[in-house]
């Protein structure tokens, strides 16, 4: 049950799974619960509401209420445990615990688990789904306690992750697909512009060609013996005087004999 305080009273909700015998013919039984309310608990206009509960096997009351019930009817504690967890289980609940202590089969008392699937009872997740509700039974040997912790499914834990091989997949095609969407708006960018600024002028495509063109020659050039970049001019040769000066000097033995 949930109870909450509001300007016009106080708002109780009940969770069962028979709502029709909390509210009785007429609502007989609701009136009297918020009589006993009112006079023992001293609460301010109680107003009752009863909810159903869809999946009772993932409400950890409810399953502390079966065992208990089952016990003080006489069932051996074991097939009470298993016959509970069975049940979680089957319900789809990612993991159950069911402790069950007392005088079970000795003058001693101690207690017995019975568990299943994946029960984490450290860290945010058992704080935040894990469910867990005790029960105590009177029996000929004693008390007997019940205690039940169920993690509900469709619960995210940090510590496991999904790889989806479709996104990989969409992953690795997207690129190329963009790519070639990219180079059609190109062109068709190209093709408008060219169609705007008419024969006479040029596109930047055209000029990102001559440039190419320009660098490619200037590197030809710059390969080619007795060339240097950026001159096309062939390289300049010496005087023919200077030439017919050198060969008209004596040699020097000759100098030193006259």
């Amino acid at each position: 049950m949930d109870v909450s305080k509001t300007p016009l009273g106080t708002h109780v909700v009940i969770y069962a799974m028979r709502p029709g015998l909390i509210i009785g013919r007429g609502g007989e039984t609701i009136k009297e619960l918020a009589r006993a309310l009112e006079e023992k608990f001293q609460l301010p206009n109680p107003q009752i509401s009863v909810a159903e509960i869809e999946v009772p096997e993932f409400n950890a009351h409810v399953v502390a209420s079966r065992v208990a019930s089952a016990l003080q009817r006489g069932v051996h504690f074991r097939r009470a445990g298993f016959w509970a967890l069975n049940q979680v289980m089957n319900a789809g609940a990612l993991g159950a615990e069911i402790t069950i202590s007392g005088k079970l089969r000795t003058e001693r008392a101690r207690f017995e688990k019975f568990r299943a699937g994946y029960l984490p009872k450290s860290g945010e997740p058992p704080l935040e789904y894990l469910q867990t509700a005790e029960m105590h039974v009177q029996l000929k040997p004693g008390i007997f306690g019940v205690k039940i912790r169920i993690m509900p499914p469709n619960v995210q834990f940090p510590d496991k992750v999904e790889v989806l091989e479709n996104v990989r997949k969409m992953e690795e095609t997207k690129p190329a697909a963009e790519m070639k969407e990219e180079l059609k708006i190109l062109e068709l960018r190209e093709t408008q512009e060219a169609t705007l600024v008419g024969p006479q002028e040029t596109s930047p495509k055209q000029i990102l060609e001559e440039e190419s063109v320009k660098t490619d020659e200037k590197l030809t050039r710059s390969d080619e013996p007795g060339k240097t970049v950026g001159s096309d001019t062939k390289p300049k040769t010496k005087p023919q005087k200077e030439k017919g000066e050198k060969k008209a000097r004596p040699p020097k033995a000759e100098k030193e004999g006259n």
